[in-house]
């Protein structure tokens, strides 16, 4: 079977701008699979993302999606996929019900069609009862599982979510989790970005993460946290006036530290063999006082740190 995505060597550069967006993207994702797309900001999975999606037309490259070219027949491929975009963009002048019933009338449902699924959604998604409601009186839990209620009227093959859970309270976002799941048992395809490390590690098969609008590494959790220098080792949390660092430098394969409040720092000493003895032995000769030290397996949220660094985009 054939990729449900396949990008290969994907450009796009702006008129006025010095450099690509995207500069030779390429990854494809297999049918029911949950891809994750991570970036910094700017990095180009935006870009990425509005060309998969229809709304930027590339400068060369090739996007298929279920078999369609996306820029030789966006119709078709319009048709087999569904955005949930990072901002509401719902009717906030129509019902609930009628947000869901106008999108699928768009895509060719009848009457009696678009009612009947508009009224099954609404109960998936805990609407019930409240299709009538305009939705500018739903919380923004309640709006954004509308938002996806809606891209799911035409019953795409595969699903774009931008950031889905953000600003949500948690009960919200174990609901979408769970929806999430039930889609992939399904067979549907998802394909996510977002900032929240640890729900691309609960849900994505695969990862691909992007910089500068290049593809900088590909694989599963699991095996992106292999890149790591060091996937385990030990966390403490020193009370010093100055960076710790250079008095902890080559007790593991690498040391991570960042400032935790006043004259407090966290060191990361990443290494399957750290001695905690050794490490506070050699923070206290330097002057530091030992607050807390624990175990750490390196995270998603470390591997991104360690491909595209510190700084403020």
């Amino acid at each position: 079977m054939p990729p449900i995505i396949d990008v290969a060597d994907l450009r796009k550069t702006y008129a006025g701008a010095k450099q690509e967006a995207v500069a030779g993207v390429s990854f494809s994702v297999e049918e029911g699979e949950v891809f994750g797309l991570l970036g910094p900001n700017g990095a180009g999975k935006t870009t990425t993302i509005g060309t998969l999606t229809t709304r930027v037309r590339p400068s060369s490259g090739r996007v298929m999606v279920d078999g369609v070219d996306v820029v030789a027949d966006p119709v078709a491929a319009k048709l087999r996929i569904a955005v949930v975009p990072q901002r509401a963009n719902l009717d906030r002048s129509l019902s609930a019900l009628e947000n869901l019933t106008f999108h699928a009338a768009y895509f060719g449902y009848g009457r009696r069609e678009r009612n009947r699924r508009a009224r099954e959604m609404l109960a998936q998604f805990g609407l019930e009862g409240r299709g009538d409601d305009r939705v500018d009186n739903y919380s923004g839990g309640m709006a954004q599982r509308l938002i996806i209620a809606r891209a799911l009227m035409h019953d795409p093959r595969v699903l774009f979510l931008d950031e889905p859970t953000t600003g949500l309270d948690p009960q919200s976002r174990l609901f979408l989790w769970d929806q999430m799941e039930a889609l992939i048992a399904r067979g549907v395809t998802l394909l996510l970005t977002t900032h929240d490390m640890a729900e691309a590690d609960r849900l994505c098969d695969r990862i691909a993460i992007v910089d500068h609008g290049k593809v900088i590494a590909s694989d599963t959790p699991r095996g992106l946290r292999r890149l790591l220098p060091g996937s385990e080792g030990l966390e403490l949390t020193l009370a010093s006036a100055t960076d710790p660092a250079p008095s902890l430098g080559g007790l593991g394969t690498s040391v991570d530290t960042e400032a935790d409040g006043d004259e407090q720092w966290k060191a990361r000493i990443y290494g399957e063999n750290v001695e905690p003895s050794a490490a506070i032995a050699a923070a206290e000769s330097a002057g530091a006082r030992l607050v807390d030290l624990r175990r750490i397996e390196g995270t998603l949220e470390d591997v991104f740190v360690h491909l595209t660094g510190r700084d403020l985009r």
